[in-house]
């Protein structure tokens, strides 16, 4: 969407690889493309899509330990769609203190209804656990406002089937760093949740860089 309306430089920051579990929900996701790089298949597809625009990929876990990695100085947008608090955490204070704008999705797991997720400022959530989390930890950082996208439905829980569950039968791609079975917690998802949240937050940033 980014790349349809105009933008031309992205950098792309994600270790993770394609699973089979990618298919219900991410545009990059097919049995073709189960195993590679998320952030080559994105590549690939964006460049199809506008062969000039100039991308960076970058397949590492961005983290606080690594952020001096990456060149804050020459972006424009931070896109904040990670799960962990504290790279949210540190993506919200790298935006801070380089002035650069930010938006941070707020968790879209276990959620069924995507007409209630909307943009307003971190300090106005409410339900949203991974809100109250952030929140939380912005204020003890005295970060006084973010511009969230995010929901007040209440999260559900997912199906609870060992029979099919990934955490007992993983199958995550060989070479993947993060597998299934380490994390304390899968949440459900589905194909329209996701997009209808990526499709906000674009049309937030295109919003902010054209100052529309």
């Amino acid at each position: 969407m980014l790349v349809r309306s105009g933008i031309g430089s992205f950098d792309l920051i994600d270790d993770d690889k394609i699973c089979l579990t990618n298919l219900n929900r991410q545009i990059i996701a097919t049995f073709d493309t189960v195993g590679q790089y998320k952030t080559d298949v994105m590549k690939e597809r964006m460049l199809k899509i506008n062969p000039k625009v100039n991308i960076q990929t970058h397949q590492c876990f961005f983290l606080p330990e690594n952020a001096s990695d990456f060149s804050f100085e020459d972006y424009d947008y931070i896109i904040d769609a990670v799960d962990t608090v504290s790279a949210k955490i540190e993506l919200v204070l790298k935006a801070q203190e380089y002035n650069i704008p930010i938006i941070s999705s707020m968790e879209a797991g276990n959620k069924v209804d995507p007409t209630q997720f909307k943009i307003t400022d971190i300090y106005k959530t409410k339900v949203c656990p991974l809100a109250k989390v952030m929140l939380r930890e912005l204020k003890k950082r005295h970060v006084k406002k973010l511009k969230v996208v995010y929901s007040e439905e209440k999260p559900i829980r997912p199906i609870d089937d060992l029979s099919i569950s990934c955490r007992t039968h993983c199958i995550c791609p060989p070479g993947t760093k993060r597998k299934c079975t380490i994390k304390r917690d899968i949440p459900g998802s589905n194909a329209f949740v996701p997009s209808t949240v990526g499709l906000i937050i674009a049309s937030e940033v295109v919003k902010d860089l054209t100052t529309i």
